[in-house]
This record gives C-alpha cells, structure tokens and sequence, in this order.
C-alpha cells in the first residue's frame, strides 16, 4: 500500500505544475497580445495624428497661400483707411496755423510765444517794470505761466517735421526765461512787503502776517517784528522756529507754487551728465582737457547762479541754456546713425509722428535726445552718475502738488514816512537769506525746524507722501535731512522736521497704479467711446468724442476723485498732462518697464494693434486677456466684441495679433492653457481690420467706414499713452 500512496502523490505534483506551466504560459501569449495590440494602437494613433499634422499642415499652407494672394488688397484697403490718421495730422496743422492767425487777429496786447521777438521784447519789459506790488506779480505771473504753457503745448504736440532744432532750442529758452524771471518778481515782491511789514501787522502778537493766494501760488510770509514770535499755524501752513531764531529779526516765507519749474533741473543736469559720459569714450587726451575747462567753466557759472539755484529757478545768461545747446549739438552729431537705426527698424508704414507721437512727446518733455538714451543702470555702470542713497530718481518717483519754497530771509530796512515823504534805504544785494543754522557755527549742533504744510485738494495721494527737499548743488532732490515726518490724511496735512529751510516737494511713486488690473475700450455712440482702465487703486472712466477726451470718473472703494476735472473737454495731450498733475499717473514713461514688471512687446505688434483698433473703435470693443502675458513679445491677445448698440451684450472672443498677420482663437479666457489654434472655420488675414470682418455684420463694417479722422485719432492717442497691451 505503502508504494501506491506514493504514486498518486508524485502524480498531485505533476498536475500542478502542468497546470502551473500553462497557466504562466497563457499569462506571456495574453502579455504579447496586450503589447502587440497597444503598439498597434500607438501606430495607429501615430498615424492619425501624422495624418492630423499632415491635414493641418495642408490647410495651414493653403490658408498661408490664401493670405498671401490677397495680402496685397488687404493692405492697399487698409492704407485707404490709414489715410485718416495722415488727415488728421493736416487737421492739426491748419488748427495750429488757424491758432497762430486768430491770435494776430485778436491783438489784445498778449505776445505770441512762438516769436521771438514777441516774447523777448515781453520778458524785456516786464523785467525793466519796477512795479513790486503783490498782486500785481500774481497776475503778470497767471500770464507768464499760460505762456509757458502754450510752449510747452507747441513742444510736445507740434510733430518733429513741423518743428527744427533751433525752434525747439528756442522755445526751451524762453520757458527757462520766463520762470528766471517769475520767481524773481516774487522774490521783489517778498522784499517789498518786508519793507513795509508794519502795515501788515497781527494785533495780538505784533509781528507781520501775511497770506495771499490765487489758483497758482499761496503766498505766506511772517516777520518777527517783535523778536517773540516761535511757533505759527496759518489756514494753509506753519512752522516752529528754534529759540535763537525765535529772538532773531528774521522773515519766514513759504512760497507754494502749484507748478513745478524745480524739477526739470534734474532732466536738465541728468542730460548733461549723459553727453558728457558719450563723448567721454571718445576723447583724446587733448579733449579731455577741454573736457576739465568745459567743467571748471561750469562750476564757475554754477555758483555765480546759486542763489537762483537754492531757488529751484535756473540762472540767467548764457549757461541757463547751456544743456539745450550740448544736447542739439550732439542730436546733430549722431543724427545720421540715428537715421540708419531708424531704417532697419520694422516699423508701419506711416509717418514717424503719426506711427508714435508718445516717444516724441517724452523727448521733449526731457529736453534730450532719444538716441542712446541713459536709463538708470546705464548711468551707474558707465560711471556718469555715482549711485547714492537718498538721491530721487525723477523717472521713478513725481512731484506732487507743486513746490515749497520754504526760506529763512533778513529783514530789510523798514521804509519810514516823514512829512508826506517816503524814504526807504536801498540795498546793492537785494533780498538775503538769513542763514540757518550759522556758517561760523557749524560743528555745532542746531535743533531742527518744523514745517506742518496744508496739501492740495487737487491732488490725489493713493499712499502717504515722501518729503524730499532740493539740493542745489547735485540739482536733484534728496529724502535725508528730514525727519519726524507725520502724515494727517484726513485732514490731508503733513509736518516734519528739517535741519535747514530748504525748497520740498511731496514725492510719490510714478509706477503705482502699474500694472494695470483690466481695461475695456467700447464705443458709446456715433464717433464717441469710452476707454475704461482699472488699477489696484482706482477705476479711471475716460470719455472721447471726436478730438478731445473728458475724465467722466476716477471712482476707489471710498469716493469719486478729481470732480473739479470730470467733464471737461481736453485734447488727449492735454487730458495725459492734468491727470499726471494730478496724481492719477496712468501714462508709462520710456523707461518705465525698468520699475513695472511687465512683458515687453515688440513695437510692430503693439504699435500696429492700437493703430487698427483705433480704426475699428467705432464699431468693436477691445479688452484685456490674461492669455497676452502668455503670447511672447512678438504678439499680442485681446478680447474683440462687436458693439453698434450701446447697451447691447458683448460676446467676446480672442484675436491674436502679430503686426503682420491676425488670427482668431479657438481658446477663450476660461481655457486651461495658452493655444495659438485658430478657431474653426476661420482663416488668416493680413491685418485685424480684415480678420474682423469675416465675423462682422454688414452694419459694422458700414459705421467703421464712416468713422471720423479726428475721432481715430484721438483713441489712437490715448491707446499709445496708457499702452494697455503692455502695461496691464
């Protein structure tokens, strides 16, 4: 029994593993199955995805061939249509001319600052005027101050070929002139009011108080008759003194002027320097030492002219346009490079001030050149400028609310009256400043001043000011040597403490409602649109209607700002210049992406973008896309809706633009991930003008046609101005 047993055991065994066999056997034939099915499924799939690229290869070239037959149509219908930015520049031109021959006409006694004569002959006699009356200065400076800003107008809307060097030399002059001059009316006028402090005498303290103002300056000037006066507090401003001014005869003056004729002087020294740091890598040893008597001349001339400088006003003569001279001359010198730069560029083909007056409007603006301009890193590794803390770069940070002219002056001899006579002692010198703290003392150490200043209701501050004060010397504002700064904002009042009296201004930053949360441009009637621009401060509402643009809102979480500008109509040139005064900076500067983080994109697709949405604002709303941060810099995406009722809803859809070539896309501003496939049943088009078309309705097309040249030109302004496709 016991054999048998044994048997059947071995036989269990050999079943098993028979079984076993085939079972793994049957796994391996079941895993090649698997694997010969799935290669044959990748095939296949590769195949059709072959097939796929292969198809839309084929219809991406034909669709390329089509563009390309009908490419020279497109562009020949576009260049009838770009005809009316060219019709508004000659609108312009007859504007300006019309102007200058209205003004003949009228001859109301007022010079015309473009002339030369007019306006030399004007400064001439209103230096030789002896007149130091108060108001009267005001109201010859309301005028000098239109002049200058009828200059300025010429200087930043007249085109380039509209324009010679000269011209612009001398319209420089003269508004560095007229502001020489202005501030010395003011400083006679403070002398004359000192000689006769007595009439203007504060009854409980006997010391002379004063506070006069109009809508450009407020005047406030105390005197210390009594040798008591410490500590002031005016409905605009005050101060504290300390206590060995307290027991001095000395005048205090805070001179608020609502303008700036300060800061250029940094633009100014800043164009110098970046001439100098040029022409330096090219001299020989010879011309370095004409270089060093350049600048000893220079030095020389700078403290004959302090006083004018401690001021904030450049001084008189020769040197007070010695940067717009160097400048031109140099403009001239590189102007042939700079024309062959200009020839490679891949630019539209339309006149260089219709392709991008912004740049123009920044060069002057400067008073420099644009070729080889000096940004901020530029100037600290070529060594032109030394990086030093406290100094405020002015393409980073904008004076607000005008200048504070805050001084310390002597007293001059009261004027005495005898008999019907008045006799008054005439000093060689004229108006002195009382220094402070004492030159002979300097070691030792003086308490501050305190200065509490009223800040302007026509200015809006989105975060706290920084007080910096003027520095002669570098022609630059500094932050250091102020201190104890305490900001009120609801009583919009602002005190702090400086070592001396000194010219300040209010600083904030350029850049802060950059980059843009959203913008919307949509058309609101027959040539008329409404360009909306949302930061992370404010929502600014800018209406346009023909050539002129209106502030409708600047509307943040708490109010309505800036009512005392909402519906008024201004040029756009006009409308950028208020709302940069007024603290609603929205317009980038030339160097502003060195301070905003933003992706650049290349002029041909941002220029060539804002010049066809212009043409078809009359009929299409256009929109920010998140997806343009995702396009690269050589394209652009926006929103396009078409939009002939006012309060009809929009349907948006995505366009990519290159400059070149449009596209629409299948993606929309809810999609996972950036794709530049065209929507189905679209095609390519040669411009956005064309590619819009195939969706639009005959009605649209129709209105975009009968748009007006002035009314494209005004949204193609402003569109260059706050340059949404970059800076949002």
């Amino acid at each position: 029994m016991g054999p048998k047993k044994k048997k059947k055991s071995s036989g269990k065994k050999k079943g098993r593993k028979a079984e076993k066999l085939r079972l793994q056997q049957e796994e391996e034939e079941r895993k090649m199955k698997e694997e010969e099915e799935a290669q044959l499924q990748a095939q296949q799939e590769e195949a059709a995805r072959l097939e796929k690229q292969r198809v839309l290869q084929e219809r991406m070239a034909q669709l390329e061939a089509k563009d390309q037959e009908r490419r020279e149509s497109e562009l020949a219908e576009l260049c009838s249509l770009e005809h009316k930015f060219l019709s508004a520049q000659q609108w312009k031109r007859d504007s300006r001319a019309h102007a200058k021959w209205e003004h003949y006409l009228s001859c109301d006694g007022s010079p015309d600052p473009a002339v030369l004569q007019e306006i030399n002959t004007f400064i001439s006699l209103w230096r030789e005027d002896q007149n130091k009356d108060i108001q009267l200065v005001m109201e010859k400076g309301e005028q000098v101050l239109n002049l200058i800003e009828k200059l300025q107008f010429l200087l930043l809307d007249t085109p380039p070929s509209e324009m010679t060097e000269k011209e612009a030399i001398q319209y420089q002059e003269s508004i560095l002139e007229l502001q020489n001059l202005l501030h010395q009316k003011y400083n006679g006028a403070t002398e004359e009011l000192l000689k006769n402090a007595d009439m203007y005498k504060d009854s409980p303290t006997g010391n002379m108080q004063a506070v006069i103002k109009d809508k450009n300056v407020t005047f406030c000037l105390w005197a210390n008759l009594t040798k008591s006066m410490r500590m002031f507090r005016g409905a605009e401003h005050g101060f504290e003194l300390p206590e060995s001014l307290a027991e001095s005869r000395v005048a205090v003056r805070i001179l608020h002027t609502r303008y700036d004729h300060v800061s250029p002087l940094w633009l100014q020294c800043r164009s110098l320097l970046e001439l100098q740091s040029s022409e330096s890598k090219e001299l020989t040893p010879l011309a370095n030492h004409n270089v060093e008597e350049s600048e000893e001349e220079e030095r020389k001339a700078r403290e004959e002219s302090s006083m004018g400088a401690e001021e904030g006003v450049p001084s008189e003569g020769r040197k007070s346009m010695l940067s717009f001279k160097e400048i031109s001359n140099s403009t001239a010198e590189r102007k042939e490079s700079e024309e062959e730069a200009e020839k490679k560029l891949e630019t539209l083909d339309m006149p260089l001030e219709v392709q991008d007056p912004l740049l123009h409007e920044e060069v002057k603006e400067g008073g420099a050149s644009r070729a080889d301009p000096l940004l901020p890193e530029e100037v600290k590794e070529g060594g032109a400028v030394t990086a030093e803390e406290n100094v405020v770069d002015l393409q980073q940070f904008v004076p607000l609310g005008g200048v504070y002219h805050i001084d310390a002056l002597q007293l001059p001899p009261p004027v005495r009256r005898f008999r019907g006579w008045t006799m008054v002692k005439v000093l060689d010198g004229g108006l002195e400043a009382y220094p402070y703290p004492p030159a002979e003392a300097e070691e030792a150490t003086h308490p501050p001043i305190q200065i509490t200043l009223r800040l302007p209701d026509h200015v809006v501050y989105f975060v706290d000011p920084v007080v910096a004060r003027w520095d002669p010397a570098g022609q630059h504002w500094r932050t250091d040597g102020i201190s104890n700064v305490v900001y009120e904002r609801q009583e919009r009042r602002i005190t702090f403490q400086m070592g001396t009296f000194s010219t300040v201004t209010l600083l904030q930053d350029a850049h802060l409602n950059m980059p843009y949360q959203a913008w919307e441009l949509r058309p609101t009637g027959v040539d008329e649109a409404l360009l909306v621009v949302t930061t992370g401060f404010a929502t600014i509402h800018i209406q346009i209607k023909d050539h002129q643009c209106m502030l409708s809102s600047v509307a943040t979480q708490e109010e309505d700002l800036l009512s005392y500008v909402t519906g008024k109509w201004l040029s756009p040139v006009g409308l950028r210049a208020v709302l940069k005064k007024a603290g609603v900076n929205i317009f980038p500067g030339e160097f502003s992406h060195n301070y905003v983080c933003v992706k650049k994109k290349v002029p041909l697709a941002e220029l060539g973008a804002y010049q066809q949405m212009a043409l078809l604002a009359s009929a299409f709303a256009f929109a920010r896309s998140k997806w343009n941060l995702e396009a690269g810099p050589k394209q652009v995406v926006f929103k396009v809706s078409e939009h002939i009722k006012p309060d009809s809803a929009q349907a948006w859809s995505l366009y990519l633009f290159n400059g070149r070539r449009a596209q629409k896309l299948k993606i929309t501003e809810s999609s996972e991930a950036f794709s530049e496939e065209l929507e189905e049943d679209s095609e390519f088009h040669s411009t956005l003008y064309h590619m819009l078309k195939d969706f639009a309705s005959k009605e649209a097309i129709e209105q975009v046609a009968r748009a007006s040249f002035l009314f494209i030109d005004a949204v193609y302004q402003l569109l260059l101005a706050t340059r949404v496709l970059t800076y949002s």
